[in-house]
């Protein structure tokens, strides 16, 4: 029969088994996940002969609903450039006689000569361009009263030497939606695009901790 004291201590090493134990690992939400349709309420009983909401014989196949789903092209391009230039500059001089007589005739006149010249120049410039291509489908999550739309999506490959994320979300207008239900990047508002990447490519193009910590602290 095991002591009190026995009992005790499995019951210690139960409880830090528990804690130490690995909870299921849940995937986090990142904000992008896809939407899906929702069924719609059975229409009202009016005694017609056709039962069910209105489409506009315009509209065709084209996205409008919550969780219909849509084409982004990915198009954006960006370039950036930037150059500044100063230069300044001044010169002076004085120069003072001194009197032949007097006790100040000791001096000679390159004893009172006096000069001087200041100058500066700098110049800088900056330069950046972005470049991102390509294709993503999202679906759309709300439907807004003035008829805009918030679409979002991600795409997610796993490829062998490392992981590829591409996400997106924006808000888009039914005006802007082709007939094949495409949108252009360019013609999205408030577009939110983040495109990472986790694997030895993606370790491979960055600094060491240990470098970072030296580039930090470095006052050069």
């Amino acid at each position: 029969m095991p002591t009190s004291n026995s009992r005790l201590w499995l019951g210690a090493v139960s409880g830090l088994a528990l804690c130490v134990a690995p909870a299921s690992a849940k995937p986090r939400p990142s904000g992008f996940e896809p939407s899906y349709a929702v069924e719609a309420p059975p229409p009202p009983e009016n005694g017609a002969i056709f039962q069910g909401s209105f489409t506009p014989l315009t509209s065709g196949l084209k996205a409008g609903r919550p969780g219909d789903i849509l084409t982004i092209d990915l198009v954006e391009r960006t370039i950036a450039q930037k150059s500044t230039s100063a230069k300044t500059g001044r010169d002076g001089s004085i120069g003072l006689a001194p009197p032949t007589t007097g006790p100040f005739s000791l001096f000679s006149p390159s004893d009172v000569n006096a000069g001087g010249s200041q100058s500066f120049k700098g110049e800088g410039s900056a330069a950046q361009s972005n470049q991102l291509s390509g294709q993503l489908s999202v679906t759309i999550a709300e439907i807004y009263p003035n008829g805009t739309m918030l679409v979002r999506g991600e795409k997610l490959l796993t490829l062998n030497r490392g992981d590829e994320r591409v996400q997106f979300s924006g808000i888009v207008r039914s005006a802007d939606i082709s007939a094949d239900n495409r949108v252009a990047s360019t013609r999205v508002a408030d577009a939110r695009i983040l495109y990472t990447g986790k694997g030895e490519i993606a370790r491979a193009s960055k600094q060491g901790w240990l470098q970072r910590f030296f580039s930090i602290i470095s006052p050069f």
